[in-house]
C-alpha cells in the first residue's frame, strides 16, 4: 500500500510517519509539506522523517493541485493533515481552498481513499450548560463550528466540502475529529503557536506557586501516538465516515493545577480571564486571542465509542499523563528534526 501524507512535517504528521514505519501493509510513504526537512543544517532528517520520500507543495499556491497530483501518483490512500491557524485570508486559503486542492488532485490521480483531519472545534457547541454539557456527543452531532472562531469555522467548512465529495465521488472519505493533540516532540511548536513567551516562561518556573484557570474549563486531549494509531487503522482497513478520536477522560481546572502547580489552584471568573486574554493579545503578549478561549469553552465532549467498536482502537496514554508530558516538554524546550517542530 502506498500512502501519501499531506502536512507530514507537523505534530500529527510526525506521529503518523512513526506509526506507518511499523505497518507491514504500507510499502511506501510519500510525505508532502511546505516545510520539508532538509539535510543542509536547517534541520537534520532523522527518524521518523527519514522513512518517507519528501515532496514540496504549498496548498495556498496556484500550482498546488498540479504539485499534489504529482505526489499522489500511484497512491492508494491520501491523508490530509495540513492546517494553518494564522494568516487572515491566507489562513482560509490554506485550510479550505487547500483541502479543495487536495480533493481535486486526489480525483485526478484516481486515489481510492481520502482521510482528512478534522477537529472537535468543527462540532456545534456542547448541548447544555452546567454538568449536562459534559454528556459526550457522537459523530452524528451537528458540525457547524463550536464558535465563530476562524479555526472552528474553517474546520466546519472543510467538513461541508467533504460532504459533497461523499455524495458525488467514488472516493472513500474518512474524517477524524480530535481534541488537543499533545506529545513531547511538539512541545516547542505548541509553546510558540498557542502559549506564547509569557506563558512559556511562567511554566519554566517549575512548579508554579499556583495557577489561575477559568471557571468551567474542561477539555479532552489525545496523545499524538494514540491518534496516529487510529489513523493507521483507518488507512489499513479503509474505514469510511467520521470518527471521534480522543481520550474519554475529561480534564478540568484541578488537573491543570496538579500538573503545573502541585495542585495549587485559583479559579477565576470566565469573563475576567477573557478580558485578560483579549488585552494580552492586543499587546502581542500571547499568540491567540479571546476567540480561542470562547471556542475551548464551547466545544462538546467527544464520544469515542465508534472508534472503539469499528477500529478496535483504545488509547494507551493516560490523559493527565499526556498533559504532563507536554508540559515537561515545554519546560525542556523539546522538539524534533522537522522544521515546524524544531526545539527552541
Amino acid at each position: 500500500m502506498r500512502v501519501v501524507v499531506v502536512g507530514a512535517s507537523g505534530n500529527v504528521g510526525t506521529a503518523l510517519l512513526r506509526r506507518l514505519a511499523t505497518e507491514p501493509v504500507v510499502t511506501s510513504v510519500v510525505a508532502v509539506a511546505r516545510h520539508v526537512p532538509r539535510a543542509d543544517g536547517s534541520s537534520t532528517v532523522r527518524f521518523p522523517h527519514d522513512t518517507a520520500t519528501w515532496r514540496y507543495a504549498d496548498v495556498t499556491q496556484a500550482d498546488a493541485a498540479t504539485r499534489l497530483g504529482t505526489a499522489f501518483d500511484g497512491a492508494d490512500v491520501v491523508v490530509h493533515l495540513a492546517w494553518a491557524d494564522r494568516g487572515g485570508q491566507g489562513r482560509r486559503r490554506a485550510n479550505v481552498d487547500g483541502t479543495r486542492a487536495v480533493v481535486a488532485a486526489a480525483r485526478h490521480a484516481g486515489v481510492a481513499h481520502l482521510v482528512v483531519a478534522s477537529s472537535v472545534a468543527a462540532c456545534s457547541p456542547a448541548p447544555y450548560a452546567g454538568d449536562a454539557r459534559d454528556v459526550p456527543v457522537s459523530e452524528g452531532w451537528p458540525v457547524r463550528g463550536a464558535s465563530g472562531a476562524p479555526h472552528a469555522q474553517d474546520k466546519a467548512a472543510v467538513e461541508a466540502l467533504l460532504d459533497d465529495v461523499d455524495r458525488t465521488d467514488g472516493i472513500v472519505v474518512s474524517r477524524v475529529r480530535s481534541p488537543l493533540v499533545l506529545q513531547r516532540d511538539a512541545a516547542s511548536q505548541i509553546a510558540r503557536d498557542l502559549l506564547g513567551p509569557v506563558v512559556t516562561r511562567a511554566l519554566r518556573r517549575s512548579p508554579l506557586e499556583s495557577v489561575r484557570v477559568p471557571e468551567g474549563l474542561r477539555f479532552q486531549v489525545v496523545h499524538a501516538d494514540d491518534l496516529a494509531e487510529a489513523y493507521a487503522r483507518i488507512v489499513v482497513g479503509r474505514h469510511p465516515g467520521p470518527f471521534n478520536v480522543a481520550h474519554p477522560t475529561v480534564l478540568g481546572p484541578q488537573d491543570v493545577a496538579d500538573v503545573v502547580a502541585d495542585g495549587h489552584l485559583e479559579q477565576v471568573p470566565y469573563g475576567s480571564v477573557r478580558t485578560a486574554v483579549r488585552l494580552a493579545r492586543a499587546a502581542r503578549l500571547v499568540p491567540v486571542g479571546a476567540d480561542w478561549l470562547d471556542m475551548s469553552m464551547r466545544v462538546p465532549v467527544l464520544d469515542t465509542g465508534l472508534a472503539r467498536e469499528r477500529l478496535r482502537w483504545t488509547p494507551v496514554h493516560d490523559a493527565r499523563d499526556t498533559l504532563a508530558e507536554l508540559v515537561d516538554g515545554v519546560r525542556a524546550g523539546a522538539g524534533t528534526s522537522s522544521p515546524p517542530l524544531l526545539p527552541r
